[in-house]
């Protein structure tokens, strides 16, 4: 069976959930506003221009997680994905998903973003797995560390390949779906890469190569 990949952000949602997520604790006055607001528009702006310090940017976004039990991180994370989740989930992206899905290819959620703010909307979108930045947890509590290598960049390709180690997968005939060019090391790895509403250096890097672009918008 052939993967299908598919990055998250401004690629099969019409937005970052991170930076939702960083919206959502500030309009919840859960985190400062002040500094909490600057700090992770500064982040985002930092990745939109690929000069985002992935440490320091994990160390901002998942230390709110330690202030909570993982219940009340739940309750929050169903109202986060009721508010600003599923209304910017992309029809075009679900129903590229469930093509996949009807051809037979495995399909996946391979995101920079953290599993806890993730995992529930790969499973609103019906994948068979999520591969993500993994945050440290321990005696049952987030720590605000990082488990293993950030799925970020250069760190994608390691993580896809520590997964396709553990699930005796290949890439055989597999496509990814993508709009930033933070996610070039791996759209060269892939049999078929595809610029979803690239970025502007996404953009001309995929014309260059003869390489698929299309929109979920």
């Amino acid at each position: 069976m052939a993967l299908a990949l598919f990055d998250l952000d401004n690629t099969l949602l019409a937005d970052d959930s991170d930076y939702l997520w960083g919206c959502f604790l500030v309009d919840k006055g859960l985190v400062d506003k002040s500094t909490y607001d600057e700090a992770n528009k500064r982040f985002y702006d930092e990745y939109k221009q690929g000069k985002l310090d992935i440490y320091e940017f994990l160390a901002f976004s998942l230390k709110p997680l330690t202030r909570y039990s993982v219940e009340k991180l739940g309750e929050l994370h169903r109202e986060f994905m009721q508010k600003l989740i599923r209304p910017v989930m992309t029809r075009k992206g679900i129903e590229k998903i469930r093509y996949h899905r009807h051809q037979g290819d495995i399909t996946v959620i391979i995101t920079a973003t953290n599993s806890f703010v993730t995992a529930p909307i790969a499973a609103a979108f019906q994948v068979d797995d999520l591969i993500a930045t993994e945050p440290e947890i321990i005696d049952g509590k987030y720590t605000g560390n990082v488990a293993g290598t950030p799925c970020f960049q250069q760190g994608k390709v390691t993580r896809l390949y520590q997964w396709l180690e553990k699930t005796s997968h290949d890439l055989r005939n597999s496509t990814f779906y993508s709009d930033s060019h933070n996610d070039l090391s791996l759209l060269e790895c892939v049999s078929r890469p595809v610029a979803v509403d690239p970025d502007d250096e996404l953009r001309v890097t995929a014309i260059k190569r003869n390489w698929e672009i299309c929109s979920f918008r």
